[in-house]
């Protein structure tokens, strides 16, 4: 059933969205080879998060115990912020959501450190054209599968796949 939102439940996830894009280009900025620490990046996010009235919505989800989820190059998704530093040549996802008044916000990049190899940048150009293959199938009839399928076929005609675990992310936080 779709419920149509008022403009003040709107202004209210407007609000959720401008601080996820502001969280991530704030730590999007501190990635670079050999700093910080990845749980380093996630100490930056509650600041960011008070700063605009904004609650973290990972922390304490199923037991998460951190404010944005943060992978490193062999990680797939959702990975929980350690010590580790960043090296050139890792790819970093970051995973960033909040909540305003119940309203929430999510989003997620993949950015490189340093310089990547060829496959890394082929990955990461493939991924990006999945993304743009199913943003144009949302669309009015369309449906959430419409979406799905045209972002697994351009991975898959490149040669990768999608983690079938973590689609819809019914599976992703499991094992917390």
């Amino acid at each position: 059933m779709i419920v149509r939102k008022s403009a003040a439940e709107i202004e209210k996830m407007r609000t959720a969205g401008r601080v996820v894009a502001e969280g991530l280009e704030a730590t999007a900025r501190s990635i670079v080879p050999g700093a910080p620490r990845i749980q380093d990046l996630d100490r930056l996010s509650p600041r960011i998060r008070r700063e605009c009235g904004a609650a973290p919505a990972f922390l304490g989800y199923r037991g998460f115990p951190a404010s944005t989820c943060i992978s490193a190059s062999e990680a797939v998704a959702h990975g929980i912020p350690d010590a580790r530093v960043l090296l050139s040549g890792d790819v970093v996802s970051l995973d960033f959501a909040c909540s305003v008044d119940g309203y929430f916000a999510n989003a997620a990049v993949a950015l490189p450190v340093g310089e990547i190899s060829a496959e890394a940048k082929r990955l990461l150009t493939v991924t990006r054209e999945a993304l743009y293959q199913g943003i144009a199938q949302a669309r009015a009839g369309s449906r959430l599968g419409d979406v799905a399928s045209a972002i697994q076929r351009h991975a898959e005609s490149a040669g990768y796949g999608v983690v079938r675990k973590l689609v819809g992310h019914r599976e992703a936080f499991r094992s917390f």
